[in-house]
């Protein structure tokens, strides 16, 4: 399964920068709004110290991790939900992502204008939402008027429909965000088709200088206070010191370069993690002579489900799956090492797959 981040934020806050250091993309930065009118998408590899695990193992052919998808997605700007800027087209594409990415500028740069004329991360931040949130009320507001006239007519799945629109609309005439309802599942399908953007995950990415890359500063402290009721994170990073990061090629210059700014990851390595914990995605692996693999799954999937991100034929046709956990094919050395030792575990259709797992699926179709 692929996992899409769209990276959002007001112009000028180095949302393209990121998203450039991010995926050697090609996005234009410069000092001027709206400098990115289409999106434009970075595929970039997840990395996971598990896959060289295996490959030192296994020794094959090829080793291919997991993907991420960033999506660098227009400025937004004051207005957007009713055209203003290149509103439409930003809201119309961030539709499309798994999660935020919210890019929110956290440094002062006299030479860097700001769309607003000041640094004001909780203020940068209300202007998106209350944005997506317009936006979002006038979908729910016409779902109403669709269903009304149906309930009216004594229609009961179609009352029930307009007691959860009515739920979403006072949430977000509150100035809420979608995500803040806590409603039951049968609930959030009644607003499925709407997509509503203030109901996808967010991550904030505190974009700070040089200097506060590791303690952060008072504008990430205003952010972190802002979103502390949202079920949301706040990763620090600066924008520019990952473009320098992602020039140097060897890991090891990588780690030391790294180290000089007191940093034990990147912002790119952090925003991942964040992004998989946000949509309770894990890994596991396929490991073989031909290639050893990384797969990306919801937690809590059953093996079929497992099986079925590689072809639908592996769920439609699942007989088992063959199970080692890494510290045992570490420990055995191979396959029939791990066998021999009793470590491979034959699951079945209820084998609910966690993170890290090696397997092996048994199929027939």
């Amino acid at each position: 399964m692929g996992l899409q981040c769209g990276i959002v934020g007001l112009p000028n806050v180095g949302k393209s920068t990121l998203f450039n250091a991010l995926s050697s993309g090609k996005a234009e930065a410069a000092n001027f709004p709206f400098c990115t009118i289409e999106p434009n998408v970075g595929v970039i590899t997840v990395p996971d110290d598990r896959l060289k695990i295996l490959e030192k193992l296994v020794d094959p052919e090829k080793v291919l991790p997991t993907v991420i998808e960033f999506v660098d997605i227009a400025g937004l700007v004051k207005g957007a939900s009713k055209g203003e800027g290149l509103g439409n087209k930003f809201l119309a594409n961030i539709r499309e992502v798994d999660a935020i990415v919210h890019v929110i500028r956290c440094f002062n740069d006299e030479n860097i204008v700001h769309v607003e004329g000041r640094v004001d991360p909780v203020t940068d931040k209300g202007v998106i939402d209350t944005e997506l949130q317009f936006k979002d009320l006038e979908s729910v507001e016409k779902k109403i008027l669709r269903y009304s006239k149906i309930a009216k007519s004594g229609d009961a799945k179609a009352k029930k429909t307009i007691e959860v629109l009515d739920k979403f609309k006072a949430c977000l005439e509150e100035g809420k965000n979608a995500r803040t309802l806590d409603l039951a599942p049968e609930e959030m399908e009644e607003i499925a088709d709407l997509h509503l953007l203030t109901i996808k995950p967010v991550i904030y990415a505190a974009n700070v200088d040089e200097d506060c890359v590791v303690d952060g500063n008072e504008y990430v402290e205003q952010l972190k206070e802002a979103v502390k009721d949202e079920d949301a994170q706040v990763v620090v990073v600066c924008a520019s010191l990952e473009s320098q990061i992602a020039e140097i090629e060897e890991e090891e210059e990588r780690e030391m370069f790294l180290g000089e700014y007191g940093l034990e990851d990147s912002g790119l390595n952090r925003l991942i993690r964040a992004s998989y914990e946000l949509l309770d995605l894990i890994t596991y692996f396929t490991a073989g002579k031909t290639e050893v693999r990384a797969w990306t799954i919801r937690r809590g999937w059953k093996a079929p489900q497992a099986a079925g991100v590689i072809h639908t034929d592996f769920e439609r046709g699942f007989i088992k799956a063959e199970v080692i956990k890494i510290p045992d094919y570490e420990q055995y050395k191979t396959e029939v090492g791990c066998k021999e030792a009793g470590k491979i575990s034959i699951e079945g259709k209820e084998y609910v797959v966690e993170d890290g797992d090696v397997m092996h699926f048994r199929f027939n179709v």
